[in-house]
């Protein structure tokens, strides 16, 4: 008897604590929805996010994050100062763990689809000049070869990661593990290690 009370008691607690979490997750959530430059409605995002400057970013109508989300408009780096644009269309959604870095443009279109573990860069952390290897990786500039751009109905699979400079063009496919350097063509299915045309959709 005092077995089962001990545990309802216990049970009854354990349920407290996580309704309070939640209510702190979305009263945080709240707090960062008010800092956007805007947002649509049907905006979710799962647990332990990570947001930088939120004043950077736009998302559309249903956009839904799953958890640890990291997203990162970097406003300065050691002694460099850029404007960062992270630009969100509608009905687009994140599996777990995207990780998201602009110093320029990040753009992605309507109707996405974002499987786990994908990341998304506009910008390179120092490059291959002797000058540069002089210096301890964290000194090194950050520098952007151009924006990211992904297009609408795009369908990125786990593993991926997109570096600076691309397109991404409308009813793409990219394949699981991929590493997209260069601009995809629309209606293609891209894979491989530099990212290269698979199929044409016709």
């Amino acid at each position: 008897m005092i077995r089962k009370l001990k545990n309802k008691i216990l049970n009854y607690l354990f349920l407290q604590l996580q309704d309070l979490q939640r209510k702190k997750e979305q009263q945080q959530l709240e707090s960062f929805k008010k800092q956007f430059k805007s947002f649509g409605v049907g905006f979710g995002l799962g647990k332990d996010y990570s947001i930088l400057n939120p004043q950077f970013m736009q998302f559309g109508k249903n956009f839904w994050a799953s958890h640890r989300l990291r997203i990162e408009a970097i406003e300065s780096y050691e002694n460099q100062k850029f404007s960062p644009s992270i630009s969100i269309g509608n009905n687009v959604s994140f599996g777990t763990d995207v990780h998201i870095g602009c110093i320029d443009k990040v753009e992605i279109g309507n109707n996405c689809l974002l499987a786990s573990r994908i990341y998304i860069t506009d910008h390179d952390h120092g490059d291959t000049s002797l000058e540069a290897l002089q210096l301890p990786p964290e000194k090194r500039k950050l520098f952007s070869k151009g924006p990211v751009v992904i297009k609408n109905n795009v369908w990125i699979g786990d593993g991926v990661a997109i570096l600076s400079g691309v397109t991404i063009g409308e009813n793409a496919i990219i394949a699981t593990n991929a590493v997209v350097t260069k601009d995809v063509p629309a209606n293609t299915v891209v894979g491989g290690i530099p990212a290269k045309i698979i199929k044409v959709i016709e």
